[in-house]
């Protein structure tokens, strides 16, 4: 049947009825030392503003090779021909392998544990024997051309909110340089990586096809996150874990949306997505239509007579300079353009003259699917800033008579597009454009997108083509990693040793007496573990508050609430003490000691009594007047005649035993 849902209202498709089909792949940053090369895994906070001088820097080509297979994986050949050139900035905490430079090493044994760990707590099956693959990456953020990445464990199960998830594969890998800077020039893009991130290992877990519904995805990914939360070994932070969604519909295809760094946002996403697919599937039949050529069945499983030899006919790579055409045009960036060298290329598309389509938004504000927007990202992926194309013109201060020259050059063709550029540029950019001009006749294309970006944060969930989906042939052996294998005695420790989940953290506090604002902070700032060592003999409300409250050694902060309770400072005084003996390990003398020093030492419970009922009886008529409702005001005048050194609890009890003498 054919798919029904109106691409303008991307919240009411209906999942079940468009054969939805979504897996997710969670990456995780580890808070060990990086996988393969001994170095420390911490990160430099910088820009390429603030890149400090001192850092050596390493300018690089990479360029693609075949896999063992003997193919050169075709997202492996769409990046060798950007043209792009790689400057990377060696930071504190890269050497020789992070450089390329020097064999790596073994993996980091604390990083396999976790992924162990991780593999028992979602009851993954470890595999006997860990072989180190590379996987070819040629985007410049790994400067051997290749991620080293490790398959751990498969076959899992995870626990959701709306059901089980199988879980496919868990691997160990590197993570990748960080992007810093990206110039275009006229001989191609230049592109700035910092060092500090490649290699700190990453856990990468992908689901099975098991997601029911956008909502559902939503709930994977934070089961996902609070189960490697649980391990208490994980990064924690913007940017320490990342989601990726694998999604199609029945009559679209497989598509790989990464940038999904707000959860809250993954549902709007896929259901952009879902619109985006079902409105490509429509336009490819509607133009097979005009063509006469078989339509696409709406199920992808049944296959559809190719029509790639007729689409060859109907699109061909004829590239004009109208460059001439728009000597007089004043727009300044077509007018900047031509003075500094570069040309207007124009690309016939006959018969897609109101197919590209205009920006219109749907009913959520996200703008809604059009080829026009498909046809700029494959041209931007070239390295141009963007094409023009004729409908969406005239605008941006090209006249309605630069249209009518473009298309009189173009012997009276009905839609192009246009592309400012050096020629070199220009020419690969229309050459993009015209190879996805060609796939609107087809399903949409298995490829990776990323989600479009505004300040920030996700502009309005719409994404935006990165690479075409790249296949097996990007993977191959890693010969400088020997095989590891996982004993039956090491899979028995990590099993024997799992960390509690997170209900059974809950379970374990609720037996103190704190509230349960107390209880969830502790946990979600992983103060628990903290809490229970050092309770014994404290009073539990005290020691979470001074927890949440405080930083730093938690034997000493366990020690000086202890001395307050024992009566040996005040309660102001906590924080100065803890200061005091940071990095120290003084005795409970020591801190009387430096309490009675530095004027925290409790005034003695006689001076006290006597101090209250002198304050009480200076204010007898206040007293006798408000009754119990003097509290309050007299506790500030008695902690002010006792000069801070008095314990308020202590104050507050003799205070109220005072006023009810006297009332």
């Amino acid at each position: 049947m054919e798919p029904e849902g109106n691409v303008a209202e991307p919240a009411l498709l209906d999942p079940e009825g468009l054969g939805f089909m979504c897996g997710i792949e969670v990456h995780q940053q580890l808070a060990t030392g990086k996988l393969h090369s001994r170095q420390p895994g911490e990160l430099h906070d910088i820009t390429i503003d603030t890149l400090p001088e001192d850092w050596p820097k390493y300018n690089r080509r990479l360029r693609s090779s075949t896999g063992e297979g003997g193919k050169v994986d075709v997202a492996a050949r769409f990046e060798s021909k950007r043209n792009r050139s790689f400057v990377y900035c060696q930071a504190p905490n890269a050497g020789l392998i992070e450089l390329d430079e020097q064999p790596p090493l073994p993996h980091d044994e604390d990083a396999l544990d976790i992924s162990l760990t991780v593999s028992g707590m979602i009851n993954a099956h470890p595999v006997p024997l860990l072989q180190t693959m590379r996987k070819t990456v040629v985007d410049g953020s790994n400067t051997s051309g290749f991620q080293r990445t490790t398959l751990v464990a498969t076959n899992g199960v995870l626990e959701t909110e709306g059901g089980p998830v199988g879980i496919d594969v868990l691997c160990l890998e590197e993570d990748s340089a960080r992007k810093l800077d990206s110039e275009l020039t006229a001989d191609g893009e230049i592109v700035t990586w910092n060092l500090d991130r490649l290699g700190i290992p990453l856990i990468e877990i992908a689901t099975a096809p098991d997601v029911k519904n956008p909502d559902h995805a939503k709930q994977t990914s934070i089961a996902l996150g609070r189960t490697l939360r649980d391990t208490r070994r994980v990064r924690r932070g913007l940017g320490s874990i990342r989601q990726d969604l694998n999604v199609s519909i029945m009559c679209g295809d497989r598509v790989e949306i990464k940038g999904c760094q707000d959860l809250a946002w993954i549902p709007r996403i896929i259901r952009c997505e879902m619109a985006r697919q079902l409105h490509f599937y429509r336009l490819a039949n509607q133009l097979r239509g005009m063509h006469n050529l078989p339509p696409l069945s709406p199920d992808r499983r049944v296959d559809t007579p190719s029509v790639k030899g007729e689409v060859s006919e109907i699109l061909k790579l004829e590239l004009v300079d109208v460059s001439s055409s728009f000597a007089t045009c004043q727009a300044k960036r077509v007018k900047q353009g031509l003075d500094s060298g570069s040309v207007m290329l124009a690309l016939p598309l006959p018969g897609f003259e109101g197919l590209i389509g205009v920006k219109e938004l749907d009913s959520e504000g996200a703008q809604m699917p059009r080829l026009g927007r498909e046809l700029a990202g494959a041209a931007k992926l070239a390295g141009v800033a963007g094409v023009y194309h004729s409908d969406e013109l005239p605008a941006y201060g090209i006249d309605q008579q630069f249209v009518d020259l473009t298309k009189e050059s173009l012997s009276g063709v009905d839609a192009f597009v246009l592309c400012l550029a050096p020629r070199w540029q220009a020419e690969l950019a229309l050459e993009s454009v015209l190879n996805r001009a060609h796939l609107a006749f087809e399903r949409i294309p298995q490829e990776v997108r990323n989600v479009a970006i505004k300040k920030g944060s996700p502009e309005d969930g719409t994404t935006t083509p990165m690479r075409p989906l790249p296949g097996g042939a990007r993977m191959y052996p890693e010969t400088d990693i020997p095989p590891l294998t996982i004993s039956n005695d090491h899979w028995k420790k990590i099993l024997e040793n799992l960390p509690m989940t997170q209900e059974e953290r809950f379970e374990r506090l609720r037996e103190f007496k704190i509230s349960e604002d107390q209880v969830k902070q502790l946990i979600t700032r992983e103060l628990d573990d903290h809490f229970v060592a050092h309770n014994e003999g404290l009073p539990a409300k005290a020691w979470a508050t001074m927890l949440l409250e405080n930083q730093g050694d938690y034997g000493l902060m366990a020690l000086v609430l202890a001395a307050k309770e024992e009566g040996h400072l005040t309660k102001e005084g906590i924080t100065p003490l803890i200061n005091e003996f940071t990095g120290l390990n003084p005795s409970m003398e020591q801190i009387s000691s430096k309490a009675e020093e530095l004027g925290f030492k409790p005034a003695d419970s006689g001076d006290l009594l006597a101090i209250v009922e002198k304050v009480v009886a200076e204010k007898i008529d206040f007293v006798k007047e408000r009754g119990m409702g003097a509290m309050g005001p007299l506790m500030g005048v008695v902690m002010q005649e006792c000069g801070g050194a008095a314990d308020g609890k202590q104050v507050s009890a003799l205070l109220r035993e005072v006023i009810m003498r006297n009332a």
